[in-house]
């Protein structure tokens, strides 16, 4: 059952936002901020007294895999979004690639009926692009799409990429109608033909994972992506960077005017292959993490601007899965949970500004995919989602706080700085101290439009 909006007063905080850091409170009303300013007195409202915290708009995790429907062993959406509200964030976009995938509008209301009763954040749901659907993506978006994403490489669910005809038709669909295209930036045919020769040689070493995906698959996928956005016009996003080659591809063609976008995770930012025998199929993802000038030249992309946005890609598999040598364990972590708080140490370690965290991690995917200005930002009018952090405290991420199914993460036992004290969903607390406070769901699917 969605939450009613809640009547809230944030009093003493030190809001976060991309313009910098200033002490002031937040008052909400029916789940809506109403004002934002020193001094605010509170006519019936609950108080929540936030001195010596920050207050940061609500976390937009925009690329998460919850595993629901179909593949629920894994996951679901209720241990997901749980997991989402633990780690301040309060909205999440939630990729195609389930079982069904989301490949027409059916499919997308049915997910979004299903996923409604289950949600402990706010959602907005992504369809799927591939060669048969193309005509199916208006009425996709008028089902309430916020947009699609193409796979060109290997995934779960076994998606076939889109060819470049497909990819340049839906871009230019995207400048006409204006949704963003996400894409996974590896060529399929080279990843193919690399893991053929890994495995060929006998290559099972926590190393041969990241032999099989070279940075040149990443490379070649971008530059393509690139031209064809320049050409065909349309807004399109590469997630989950990995190579240095690939932010650079994306920093180029930003130089040339053209409309991309490109993210990374935090696994890219905090790991690198020197990880690898300690950590083995614990840290295999897709692309993999790479060495460390790689890690070098991703913060470097952070902070200039090249990279705009930070998504989890949260993306749990079972324990059986995660097992055995790195070629065969599956690749994904659960990162939701850890998402926000291992950025808050990163800025508090000096790694980015605090004011960062606020455009990649809110603004800037809340803009991409249609949900700015409702969310990701405080500011009058906006829904009143808060993450309220104490910069001050440390404390040791623990495998067994983490809600999900199976809580196979690489930063079991990483102490960090900076804790999530409070997250605030239209108004209504939540969690609160990394613990969910409310038995019942109240998120809300948001759709395309309702922004």
């Amino acid at each position: 059952m969605e939450l009613p909006g809640g009547d809230l007063l944030v009093r003493g905080g030190t809001l976060v936002t991309p313009e910098g850091a200033r002490e002031a409170d937040v008052m909400i009303e029916d789940g809506v901020i109403v004002r934002v300013g020193r001094g605010l007195r509170s006519s019936g409202h609950e108080v929540l007294d936030a001195s010596g915290m920050l207050v940061l708009p609500g976390i937009v995790d925009e690329h998460v895999h919850m595993r629901e429907p179909g593949l629920e062993y894994k996951d679901d959406f209720t241990h997901g979004t749980m997991a989402a509200a633990a780690g301040g964030v309060t909205t999440v976009v939630e990729m195609p690639n389930t079982l069904p995938p989301v490949e027409d509008p059916g499919k997308l209301r049915s997910k979004a009926s299903l996923l409604s009763g289950k949600a402990h954040v706010d959602f907005a749901l992504l369809g799927v692009l591939h060669d048969e659907n193309l005509d199916e993506l208006e009425g996709m978006l008028e089902a309430g799409a916020v947009g699609f994403k193409a796979f060109l490489g290997p995934t779960t669910g076994n998606i076939p990429p889109p060819g470049d005809g497909a990819i340049y038709e839906a871009l230019e669909k995207s400048s006409r109608l204006g949704f963003t295209v996400a894409f996974h930036g590896e060529n399929w045919d080279l990843v193919r033909r690399f893991t053929e020769r890994v495995r060929s040689s006998g290559g099972r070493d926590p190393l041969a994972h990241l032999r099989s995906r070279p940075p040149v698959c990443e490379e070649e996928a971008v530059q393509r992506i690139a031209l064809l956005a320049r050409r065909a016009g349309g807004r399109a996003l590469i997630v989950h960077v990995a190579a240095a080659e690939a932010a650079d591809a994306i920093r180029r063609a930003r130089a040339l005017g053209v409309d991309l976008h490109g993210e990374t995770c935090p696994h890219y930012l905090l790991l690198s292959a020197g990880d690898y025998p300690r950590y083995g199929a614990l840290m295999k993802v897709n692309p993999p993490v790479r060495e460390a000038r790689h890690q070098t030249e991703l913060w470097r992309a952070v902070n200039d601007g090249t990279l705009q946005t930070l998504g989890s890609d949260h993306a749990p598999h079972s324990a059986k899965e995660k097992s055995g040598d790195i070629m065969s364990a599956a690749s994904g972590v659960p990162a939701v949970q850890t998402f926000l708080p291992l950025m808050l140490d990163a800025a508090l370690r000096g790694r980015l500004p605090i004011t960062k965290i606020p455009e990649l991690m809110s603004r800037n995917p809340a803009r991409l995919f249609g949900l700015h200005p409702r969310k990701g930002e405080i500011a009058v009018g906006s829904d009143g989602d808060l993450t309220i952090v104490d910069p001050r405290g440390e404390w040791v991420v623990s495998a067994e706080e983490l809600y999900a199914k199976h809580p196979l993460t690489p930063f079991n036992g990483w102490r960090l700085r900076g804790r999530v004290v409070y997250t605030v969903l239209r108004g209504t607390v939540v969690a609160r101290e990394g613990r969910v406070v409310r038995e019942t769901p109240g998120g809300a699917w948001i759709p395309r439009g309702s922004a």
